[in-house]
């Protein structure tokens, strides 16, 4: 369980992110870097954030053949960050790829990034899944199925909507993280993402990590907002001791 939310800097540049960053130097984060940022820095973004005493999630969501997958993950590996991701769309052998990737990359000593798998995106409907994807299930029996296939990979968790969480678990275990975007309080815009829920509702219906991006990264008192955010998810686990 990550006990602090994770804040998505959705940035373009290395300027804006260091500039909202500055509003919270007192604070140890856990961070995501997703692509549109990753794309613009590299790697100089994130020895900074390392540097920094930050912790990072790269979300890149890693789609390709499994050589290639391999060796991606060997190399970002040495970047010391906390966790990654691929999509589970990949496949099973893609998955596996990518653990011994990530393994073999990992200094000797240093513990393995955790490694999950993206199921379905959280601004997917399951109209447009239907559609597009041409799977004629429901969309909660396609994230099951890919969270089963990251299961048997021998990955650490997937990224989900909170929504399913729970069910995931019942079918691998309780251990298996369930990491979780659409995060929204009360009263905000839900922008592109479909399946939303505030961070009471996700820690208890079965999240392992809340992922929240323009709640925070857009609001008027950023650092207010996070604490405010951190609060309503640990008061669920206290409300639960």
């Amino acid at each position: 369980m990550v006990n602090t939310p994770i804040i998505a800097l959705d940035f373009p540049n290395y300027e804006s992110t260091m500039n909202f960053l500055k509003q919270f130097e007192a604070e140890s984060l856990y961070v995501k870097v997703g692509m549109e940022l990753f794309y613009q820095t590299g790697p100089s973004l994130i020895e900074h954030l390392k540097r920094t005493g930050h912790q990072i999630f790269l979300d890149l969501k890693l789609h390709d053949i499994p050589h290639t997958v391999h060796s991606a993950m060997k190399g970002l590996a040495g970047l010391g960050i906390d966790m990654v991701n691929v999509h589970a769309a990949g496949g099973l052998k893609m998955m596996k790829a990518a653990l011994t990737g990530l393994e073999a990359g990992t200094k000797h000593g240093e513990k393995r990034p955790l490694l999950i798998a993206v199921t379905q995106l959280t601004s997917t409907s399951e109209e447009e899944m239907q559609k597009e994807q041409l799977i004629q299930h429901s969309l909660t029996d396609s994230v099951l199925h890919y969270a089963k296939l990251t299961y048997q990979a021998g990955l650490d968790g997937v990224v989900c909507s909170a929504l399913e969480a729970n069910e995931i678990k019942k079918h691998t275990s309780h251990e298996f993280l369930c990491v979780t975007p659409g995060i929204r309080l009360e009263g905000d815009a839900i922008h592109d993402q479909k399946r939303v829920v505030t961070p009471q509702e996700a820690r208890k219906i079965g999240s392992s990590a809340i992922v929240v991006g323009r709640s925070i990264t857009q609001s008027v008192e950023p650092l207010q907002t996070y604490l405010h955010v951190k609060q309503l998810w640990r008061d669920i686990e206290h409300d639960n001791i």
